[in-house]
């Protein structure tokens, strides 16, 4: 074989991962409820059972979560109101699930940062949160566990704790922002605070990134 048929042949190789990925993530968010069904608007109850259903839940949450490329997922965005969320901050952090989770602390240094949401496909928009947080809960056997995270992290723990207590990116985007983000969902398009600029002087839209 000469170097230009195992180009060839790498490119392909490549092009059908890569579209086997799409499938896999259009499969993956078509599980995830999306925005206007009231499920997402309604706080989580505290988990009591524990054993291998649970554990089935959350085995069925980290995968959701890897295939549609994300780096959290709360239960209530499969529709179920229970107080579970996963979560893997980077490629290389091994995914995590923490059950009945709540906030203990959080730092006085604000960052602000832009958010999307698997629930809001096509729309992000900047959301102020606290740099570090303390994060208590339970593991899958019902055994206590504490997180103290920083920076995305602490970011995406907040988001999904946030998810298990009925609240969205959309309540705390700036009051443009959310109108914006609002119309896009409405008619289908995308949203992201960059784009909106972009658009403005003329540049080029361009779809931003599903986050948690």
């Amino acid at each position: 074989m000469s170097d230009e048929q195992a180009l060839r042949a790498d490119e392909d190789e490549r092009g059908q991962l890569d579209a086997e990925l799409l499938e896999r993530r259009e499969a993956a968010l078509a599980r995830v409820v999306k925005f206007g069904d009231p499920v997402l608007k309604s706080k989580a109850s505290p988990v009591s059972g524990f054993g291998p259903e649970l554990r089935a839940e959350v085995e069925r949450m980290i995968e959701i979560m890897r295939d549609s490329m994300g780096v959290g997922l709360a239960a209530t965005q499969l529709g179920v109101l229970r107080r579970v969320l996963v979560f893997q901050a980077g490629a290389d952090a091994e995914p995590t699930a923490l059950v009945n989770p709540e906030v203990e602390w959080l730092s006085g240094e604000i960052t602000l940062a832009e958010e999307g949401c698997l629930s809001l496909p096509g729309v992000s928009m900047d959301v102020e949160r606290p740099l570090h947080a303390r994060v208590g809960g339970l593991d899958m056997d019902g055994d206590p566990m504490r997180i103290e995270a920083s920076g995305l992290e602490a970011r995406v723990l907040q988001h999904e704790i946030d998810h298990l207590d009925g609240v969205l990116i959309l309540d705390h985007a700036p009051r443009e922002q959310r109108k914006g983000a609002l119309r896009a969902l409405r008619e289908g398009g995308s949203y992201s605070p960059q784009t909106a600029d972009e658009a403005e002087d003329g540049g080029e839209h361009r779809e931003p990134k599903q986050t948690a």
